[in-house]
């Protein structure tokens, strides 16, 4: 259902006929993005499938070396701030810009303290030599742990940088929606921040079983 319809004329871009027009545009090409994100994550996933099926002692003694406690307060983290942001667009909805101000807040601490989390593990990580690929040079007991790690870094660093850029989103927003750009007519950059950040949200819900509980 259209959430734009009391938009009076003005208040929509001059390319578009009026302003449900430009919602159901914005809201067609952020789902066809996040089509696309999918389908980039989905390649990493089937690669995840392929090498653990065929090499599982390496992926179980990899996840050997991850914190799940860690991937766990990330989960908790990421979780609150989808509801966050959610709540940001409803307070919109109800022309509440200042409960809306306050979510987006919490929703962009909540992925500072995700990448904080991040920072301790990889700081980690490196001071054991647990790198990619051929700079791998921890010592082990398993052949090619190199492979687990390479994975790991390539699924988390993708989705941290998407991480990066989600706050940077939210930051945006924020600053709009302290300068009241944003009301019960018109919140359609925030809604389509909030479905980003949703989808930022459910590639870690995988990325945490796979990757930390194997």
């Amino acid at each position: 259902m259209s959430t734009a319809v009391n938009r009076t004329k003005g208040e929509f871009a001059h390319h578009f006929e009026n302003a449900d027009a430009e919602f159901e545009a914005s809201k067609f090409g952020i789902w066809l993005f996040l089509c696309t994100e999918i389908l980039m994550f989905g390649g990493l996933f089937v690669l995840y499938a392929m090498f653990s099926a065929r090499y599982p002692e390496i992926f179980e003694e990899g996840s050997k070396f991850l914190n799940w406690k860690y991937g766990a307060v990330n989960t908790v983290l990421l979780l609150f701030s989808s509801l966050t942001i959610a709540l940001s667009v409803h307070f919109l909805q109800k022309n509440n810009t200042k409960a809306a101000v306050l979510n987006l807040w919490i929703t962009l601490f909540c992925a500072a303290g995700f990448m904080g989390i991040k920072y301790i593990e990889y700081t980690h990580k490196f001071h054991d030599h647990l790198f990619p690929g051929k700079f791998f040079a921890h010592e082990t007991v398993v052949d090619n742990l190199a492979l687990y790690f390479s994975l790991y870094f390539s699924m988390t660093g993708l989705h941290g940088i998407h991480v990066l850029i989600g706050m940077g989103l939210i930051t945006w927003v924020l600053i709009r929606a302290r300068r009241n750009e944003f009301n019960s007519n018109y919140y359609t950059p925030v809604e389509c921040v909030a479905l980003f950040w949703h989808l930022v949200d459910l590639v870690w819900i995988y990325l945490f079983p796979l990757l930390y509980l194997v």
